[in-house]
Parts: C-alpha cells; sequence; structure tokens
C-alpha cells in the first residue's frame, strides 16, 4: 500500500484487539490486488439500543486502487462480545477481497477458459474450389465452416481427417451448423 492503513472508531471506544486485526486482514489484501494505493476503515456503532442486549457494531472497508474506490460494508450486526468482533471484521474484509480479485482480473483482462469455449473435431469433407468444408464433431451434426473461419488463414492446408479445435457459431449457417472459428492442432491426422 502507498500509504499507511486508516482506521476510526465512531461512536465507540478504540479496541486494541480489533484494530490488531483489522490491520492483519489488511495486510493480507494486496494477495487480491497487487497495486492498492490506500485503505480506510471505520468501525461504528449507533446511538441507540437495538433492544436486544447485544452491541451493535458496523464496519466498513473502503480501498482505493487505481481509477477505483471499492467500498465493502455491513448492516449494523449484533454482536455477543465473546469474540470481540473478529467475525464481523472478517466477514467484510472477505468481501473486499472478492472485490478486489474481480477488479484484478478485468484490469489483467483474464478471460476464463471454459470447456464449451471450444470442441475438437474432424475435417471430414472439404470443397477447395467453393471456399467451405464440414468438421465433424462427436454429438452434432457437422458443422459447416468457410475459408474465412479458418485461423491463421490455414484453409488450403486442411486435409480430410486433419484433427482441428472448432468454435461453433450462434447463428445457422447455408447448410446449418456452422464454425464461426477453425484452428489446426499440431497437423494431426486420423485414419
Amino acid at each position: 500500500m502507498e500509504t499507511p492503513i486508516q482506521i476510526a472508531f465512531k461512536n465507540l471506544d478504540t479496541s486494541q484487539f480489533l484494530e490488531k486485526h483489522i490491520r492483519e486482514r489488511a495486510s493480507k489484501l494486496e494477495r487480491f490486488h497487487g497495486n492498492i494505493t490506500a485503505c480506510r476503515v471505520v468501525v461504528d456503532a449507533p446511538h441507540r439500543s437495538t433492544g436486544t442486549g447485544k452491541p451493535a457494531l458496523g464496519l466498513t472497508v473502503e480501498v482505493e486502487v487505481p481509477g477505483r474506490t471499492l467500498v465493502a460494508k455491513n448492516g449494523k450486526d449484533n454482536y455477543d462480545g465473546r469474540d470481540g468482533g473478529t467475525a464481523l471484521v472478517n466477514r467484510v474484509f472477505e468481501a473486499m477481497e472478492r472485490q478486489l480479485s474481480e477488479h484484478a482480473d478485468i484490469r489483467s483482462q483474464q478471460v476464463k477458459s471454459h470447456e464449451s469455449a471450444g470442441d475438437t473435431g474432424k475435417v471430414v469433407r472439404l470443397f477447395p474450389e467453393q471456399n467451405y468444408g464440414f468438421v465433424e464433431v462427436i454429438g452434432s451434426p457437422d458443422l459447416y465452416f468457410t475459408r474465412n473461419s479458418v485461423v491463421d488463414g490455414s484453409f488450403d492446408e486442411l486435409k480430410v481427417g486433419m484433427m482441428v479445435r472448432v468454435t461453433r457459431a450462434t447463428t445457422e449457417g447455408p447448410w446449418g451448423p456452422q464454425a464461426s472459428s477453425v484452428r489446426r492442432l499440431s497437423g494431426e491426422t486420423s485414419a
């Protein structure tokens, strides 16, 4: 963190135990986002009683990262005092950790790959003079593809029996289901 953490207690006495726990949790935030510039925490107690006999406690964690301020907080939770508020601190910091992790993923433009992102198939028919062909994918009708859907412009290098990675298109082509992209797999062929 570029600036030291700021902790404020509002409407209640400072608790060294709670402050120490907050500092420990805040020091771990950089594991979730490597570019935190500031962190502020407010521990708050309302003026009026909740009527339950247990004190109410609120917690707000505000973290600044370049271009954005993230906030995680709870309502005014009643707590029994036995844990000193650590469960509340843990819940709010876990919410902040999720936000920081999501923000870091977005900033680094990570895209999670899913199994549905592509299927392995085999070229079963090619019509080079008409610039199209068909790929057989298990559990699906043959997928139509065109010269333009072949990655790296390698349509002319495709051969019947060659294994390819196929991404299905969301719309159908002139011959039914189609592939939006076809990529050769290491030049493998199958008999």
